[in-house]
């Protein structure tokens, strides 16, 4: 496995278990934020959670599948982030913090992925 795959891997499997256990937390009323919480916002951290540990496990396995994924998942979180960012009046500013996290973090890992295509389209050309 090269090491921008491995990379990705740890990235997008370690983001979607911290989400999951965060957003839980607050879920499950076990951890008080100091800020207004936004349900509908926790339960998508919850459910993207899920699906980037689905998509890890993608790459790990090389699935064609995980580019779509990762395609996906940083659309959305974009999407998302624009909407807090421009549209929403009561999101905490820490909500628009973490969204901007997983979209620097979601980006780099469809760099690294496109970076590891790219190496194994070369390294078959030549």
């Amino acid at each position: 496995m090269k090491i921008t795959q491995i990379t990705a891997v740890v990235l997008a499997g370690f983001i979607g278990i911290m989400s999951i256990i965060s957003g839980s937390s607050v879920l499950l009323g076990f951890r008080e934020v100091g800020y207004r919480v936004l349900n509908e916002l926790v339960v998508y951290n919850v459910a993207l959670g899920v699906l980037s540990v689905i998509t890890a496990f993608l790459i790990w396995k090389h699935v064609l599948l995980s580019k779509k994924m990762i395609f996906l998942i940083l659309i959305f979180h974009g999407s998302v982030l624009a909407y807090l960012y421009f549209f929403s009046e009561t999101v905490a500013m820490e909500s628009i913090k973490a969204m901007t996290f997983r979209v620097a973090i979601w980006l780099m890992i469809f760099i690294l992925v496109q970076l590891g295509h790219l190496k194994k389209t070369n390294t078959i050309n030549t």
